[in-house]
C-alpha cells in the first residue's frame, strides 16, 4: 500500500511540475470553424464582394453608352452621380412609393405566414400536408411564371377574378394603386411560405406544456401568440423579418412583368426597376450603379438598426 500511495504522488508531483501550455487547444480549436467555412467564403467573396465593388466604382465614373462601345474615354466624376441623383425630384418620389410598397408587402407577407404556421398546429396530419405542399408549390414557382399567372387571373377580358366579383372589364394595372395591390397579392403569395414554414418549425420547437399551461389559463389564441409564442420565437421572426425587407425592397420581376416595366409613365416605378430603366434603358450605367449603391446602402441601414433596437431589448441573436 505504501509503494503504490509514493508511485501515485510520483505521477501527481510529475504532472504537476509539467510545464502547461494554456491556449493552445483553445486557440487551435478557435480557427477550425474557419477552415471548414472558408471555401464557402471563398464563393461568397467572388459572388458579392467583387460585384459590389465594381458596381461602386462604375458609381463614381461617367460611364455611358459612348464610354461602353470606346467612343469616348472614361473620366472619374466623383460624387457628381449621386449628387445629380439625390437633386434629382423622380428619384425621391421612387424612393417612397419602394418603402411604402416594401413595407406593406413586409408587414402582409409576417401575418399570412405567421397565420398559417399558428394554423398547421391546430389541423390534422392531411390537410397539415395539402397545404405545406401547396405553399411550397408556390414558394418554387419562378417570379416570372408567377407574375403571369396572376395577370390572366386578373386579365379584364379573360380573368376569372373580375367575373366573381361582378367588375366587368375592370383593369388593375390601369390604376396605380390597384396595380400596386396586384403587385403586393403576388409577392406575398410567393413569400409567405418562407415564413409560414420556419414559423412553424420555431413553434414545434416550444414546449407542448407551455402552450397547454396559457390555455388552461384561459388565454385567447392571440393571447398565446401575442403573450407566449412571439417572445419565444422572436430570434426567428428577427430572421424573416429582415429577409423579408431584403426582399421586397428589391422587388424587380413582379413590377416590371405585372405593370409593364412601371406602369403608365412610371406610376409604379420602385428602385429596382428605375435602376434599370436609368442603366439599360437611358445608357445611364453610372447613375443605374448609383442608384444600386443607395439601395444596398438602406437595407444595410435597416438591417443594423433593426438589430440594434432588438440588442437594446436584451435579445440574444
Amino acid at each position: 500500500m505504501a509503494v503504490q500511495e509514493t508511485a501515485v504522488a510520483r505521477v501527481a508531483a510529475a504532472g504537476a511540475a509539467a510545464p502547461r501550455t494554456p491556449g493552445r487547444g483553445r486557440r487551435g480549436d478557435r480557427w477550425t470553424p474557419w477552415l471548414y467555412l472558408a471555401p464557402a467564403l471563398v464563393v461568397l467573396g467572388g459572388l458579392l464582394v467583387y460585384p459590389i465593388y465594381q458596381l461602386g466604382l462604375i458609381s463614381f465614373l461617367e460611364y455611358t453608352q459612348a464610354q461602353v462601345s470606346g467612343g469616348e474615354p472614361t473620366s472619374f466624376r466623383g460624387f457628381g452621380n449621386y449628387t445629380e441623383l439625390l437633386g434629382d425630384g423622380r428619384f425621391w418620389q421612387v424612393l417612397l412609393a419602394t418603402v411604402l410598397f416594401a413595407a406593406a408587402c413586409v408587414v402582409s407577407t409576417l401575418v399570412v405566414g405567421c397565420a398559417l404556421a399558428v394554423l398547421l398546429t391546430r389541423v390534422r396530419a392531411l390537410p397539415r400536408l395539402t397545404l405545406m405542399m401547396a405553399a411550397l408549390g408556390a414558394w418554387a414557382t419562378p417570379a416570372v411564371t408567377g407574375s403571369t399567372v396572376w395577370l390572366l387571373l386578373f386579365d379584364p377580358d379573360f380573368g376569372p377574378v373580375n367575373r366573381v366579383l361582378g367588375l366587368g372589364d375592370h383593369s388593375w394595372t390601369y390604376g396605380r394603386l390597384s396595380a400596386f395591390f396586384l403587385v403586393l397579392l403576388e409577392v406575398v403569395w410567393c413569400s409567405f411560405p418562407f415564413v409560414m414554414v420556419t414559423v412553424y418549425a420555431g413553434i414545434r420547437a416550444v414546449p407542448s406544456e407551455v402552450v397547454e399551461a396559457a390555455s388552461l389559463d384561459g388565454a385567447s389564441q392571440w393571447r398565446i401568440w401575442h403573450s407566449v409564442l412571439a417572445p419565444m420565437l422572436r430570434p426567428i421572426l428577427v430572421i424573416v423579418t429582415i429577409q423579408s425587407v431584403i426582399w421586397d425592397f428589391k422587388v424587380f420581376t413582379q413590377i416590371y412583368v405585372m405593370t409593364g416595366g412601371g406602369g403608365i409613365a412610371g406610376q409604379n416605378l420602385v428602385l429596382n426597376v428605375y435602376a434599370y430603366q436609368q442603366a439599360f434603358a437611358s445608357s445611364q450605367y453610372s447613375l443605374g450603379s448609383a442608384i444600386g449603391v443607395v439601395m444596398l446602402l438602406i437595407l444595410l441601414a435597416v438591417t443594423l438598426v433593426y438589430l440594434r433596437l432588438l440588442r437594446r431589448q436584451g435579445e440574444e441573436l
